[in-house]
């Protein structure tokens, strides 16, 4: 918890998304060292999954690579190794679907993840309802709530007053995926969340502009970047470097948000 809590020291926070894998597994873990070295002060490390239900197309496509080149839940929890020998410092929060993480054994997957220097977990389609089996096992290590603007009052009240880490507010109804703007509703949302609860509020889906993020980052405490990061990194020819230059843009965007 200590890496997550100081990575907000300085807020607003940028949050890239990348999938281990993709384009293949060597290539995604030097681009994801080179977003952490590059501005980036949290990264959701994503596990791929044949059916991942909160997707959009560029991140569906993404995994599918990741998936027909290989990639596992071991081996994605090795890479998640590889990134803290290299010196990777900053929190990596596995994001994944429940499915693989129970077929790998939940139990043995937590301890994994701990041990390969893992800061929490995201699971899209775990409900808070179903999740106690999960929490039961994870610790300190948190399990990131999502909530969406179409959240009910109560229910919003009963993820926010338990919510570790940080809550992932989902600013926009649907898939992931770029935007064209910023939601003009996303400063009451965010208002409505913080009445209950004094964790971050990080939001994410629809981001895909450095003035985007800038905007949404005077208001949130982090702004989440999925879709477009693996897009512009994903079809570039030269990964490593395009992840260098996106983290670096993200990260001056949200330094002058004053």
């Amino acid at each position: 918890m200590y890496r997550l809590e100081s990575a907000f020291q300085n807020k607003p926070i940028f949050m890239p998304y990348f999938p281990l894998g993709y384009p293949d597994l060597e290539i995604s873990i030097d681009v994801i060292e080179a977003l952490a070295q590059n501005g980036a002060d949290l990264i959701e490390v994503g596990l791929s999954f044949s059916d991942p239900l909160a997707d959009g197309p560029v991140i569906q496509q993404a995994t599918q690579v990741a998936l027909e080149k290989g990639i596992t839940v071991k081996k994605s929890l090795e890479a998640v190794k590889e990134l803290r020998k290299r010196g990777v410092t900053i929190p990596l929060i596995l994001m994944g679907y429940y499915n693989p993480m129970l077929a790998y054994g939940l139990e043995k997957f937590i301890h994994d993840a701990r041990e390969a220097g893992a800061d929490g977990f995201i699971v899209p389609d775990l409900p808070l309802e179903e999740a106690e089996e999960f929490q039961s096992i994870n610790g300190d290590m948190p399990l990131i709530q999502m909530l969406a603007p179409t959240s009910p009052d109560e229910r919003m009240e009963a993820i926010a007053r338990t919510a570790k880490g940080f809550i992932y507010l989902v600013s926009v109804t649907g898939v992931t995926g770029e935007r064209r703007e910023v939601s003009n509703d996303l400063g009451d949302l965010i208002s409505r969340v913080r009445a209950h609860t004094s964790v971050p509020v990080c939001v994410g889906f629809g981001i895909g502009t450095p003035e985007q993020a800038k905007q949404v980052g005077q208001l949130a405490d982090g702004v989440i970047v999925g879709s477009a990061c693996v897009k512009m990194i994903g079809g570039s020819q030269k990964p490593v470097e395009t992840a260098k230059q996106f983290a670096a843009e993200f990260r001056s965007a949200l330094s002058n948000h004053g």
